[in-house]
């Protein structure tokens, strides 16, 4: 995962929170999750919180972004894995900053999750991903003269998209169809 903290005390112990970037869990449903700090400390939007689910017998450490503040101390995120074992009670941490993800060269050509991690590299080439930089997915977009125009075409094998509707490689796309319509 991206933001971690490895110091962290197993869920199901439910330790009372140690400083003013901790809260716990007041709500659940589903994937999102209500949060309670002390007040005065209510992380940013788009804040990372991280904390620990104890899946048998070993913690595994979820990320949750944090998308409203609901007030009277309490936040509400949504969590990137799944809830499965999570109590009411459990510490949170605010990370103090956002999710991020490599970027750079080596990024290029690879499957990375949410959490920047690389899903098709072996553990060498994933261990070398560590020392790269890192930007914070929510961030201002580049100014519109920075970027570089591109006369390269994205070709997506289907004849009738590359014709009618060619895409420059190198932005985003959406292609939008039906089931069973290529």
């Amino acid at each position: 995962m991206t933001v971690t903290d490895n110091n962290s005390a197993p869920a199901s112990n439910n330790p009372a929170p140690a400083s003013a970037q901790e809260g716990r869990v007041v709500g659940i449903a589903g994937p999102v999750i209500d949060v309670e700090f002390p007040r005065g400390t209510l992380p940013q939007l788009n804040r990372a919180l991280a904390f620990d689910i104890v899946i048998d017998g070993k913690p595994v450490p979820v990320l949750a972004e944090v998308a409203q503040q609901l007030g009277e101390g309490r936040v509400r995120a949504i969590c990137l894995k799944p809830t499965d074992g999570l109590t009411r009670g459990t510490v949170v941490r605010d990370t103090g900053k956002g999710i991020t993800v490599p970027v750079g060269e080596k990024v290029l050509g690879h499957v990375w999750n949410v959490w920047g991690d690389p899903l098709d590299m072996t553990a060498e080439e994933a261990a070398e991903t560590a020392h790269m930089d890192r930007w914070e997915i929510h961030r201002e977009a580049p100014a519109f003269d920075a970027l570089e125009p591109s006369a390269r075409m994205f070709e997506t094998g289907i004849k009738v998209i590359d014709l009618l509707t060619p895409y420059v490689a190198g932005g985003k796309i959406g292609l939008f169809g039906g089931a069973g319509v290529g």
